[in-house]
């Protein structure tokens, strides 16, 4: 496992939806910041199971850790359905994933993570958390504009303007494959760690969490299990 650092950072904000990606960037927050705080959207995304999954994964890493335990405070879920309906969009439609006249995929919600950003922040200052933590990664994704460290650089720097204090975007794995991101996991937590998220995080686009496979639950076929399931056979490969 991840020694703990020797100086806990104060507080951080994650950006969590109950997937993979970002109940592994919980488990990060929780091993380098004192306090810790989730926030959640409810943009009509179609795979809503990952919006339950999200209390399941904060209460199991609470119970595989006591010291996780005492550093995770509150959960805030956000309603941004009246943002979702704005675009028609694979993620929020019984629509067939397919790549659109752009070029990207239609699983893309123009502006999702920007949205994500700004409600974060805006939750921050309330909270008094200057540090947001994102899931977000350019070496395994979809191709959406939203995940580049570009993206991340500009929203601060945007977001600090606006509200006039600091604020710093965290994105741990924006430089890992999703094989990597196991990894990561395995570091912070072991193998109980990776079982919780194997088991209980959700990434499937067509909200199939009823079949268990190796990797997790899900179709098996849309987009996401598929960058999952190669992601779990290039860690356990080694």
């Amino acid at each position: 496992m991840i020694d703990p650092p020797a100086a806990l950072r104060d507080a951080a904000l994650v950006l969590f939806s109950g997937g993979q990606d970002s109940a592994t960037c919980l488990a990060w927050a929780l091993t380098h910041f004192a306090r810790v705080e989730t926030i959640g959207f409810d943009y009509g995304q179609r795979h809503h199971a990952e919006l339950a999954a999200r209390q399941v994964l904060r209460k199991g890493m609470a119970a595989l850790n006591p010291i996780w335990a005492a550093r995770l405070g509150d959960d805030h879920v956000v309603d941004l359905t009246g943002f979702g309906a704005i675009g028609a969009t694979a993620m929020t439609e019984a629509t067939a994933i397919e790549t659109a006249a752009n070029g990207l995929p239609n699983t893309f919600v123009p502006g999702r993570n920007l949205i994500f950003l700004v409600t974060a922040a805006a939750l921050g200052v309330r909270r008094g958390i200057g540090v947001l933590v994102g899931g977000m990664c350019e070496t395994d994704f979809s191709g959406y504009p939203d995940c580049r460290q570009t993206t991340m650089d500009a929203m601060a720097a945007a977001l600090g303007l606006g509200l006039d204090r600091s604020v710093v975007i965290e994105t741990p794995l924006m430089r890992r494959s999703k094989a990597d991101t196991w990894r990561l996991t395995d570091q912070l937590g072991g193998d109980r760690l990776v079982d919780l998220i194997r088991r209980h995080s959700h990434s499937c686009y067509l909200n199939d969490h009823h079949t268990l496979h190796e990797w997790g639950y899900g179709c098996g076929s849309c987009p996401a299990c598929d960058l999952r399931a190669k992601g779990w056979a290039g860690y356990r490969a080694g």
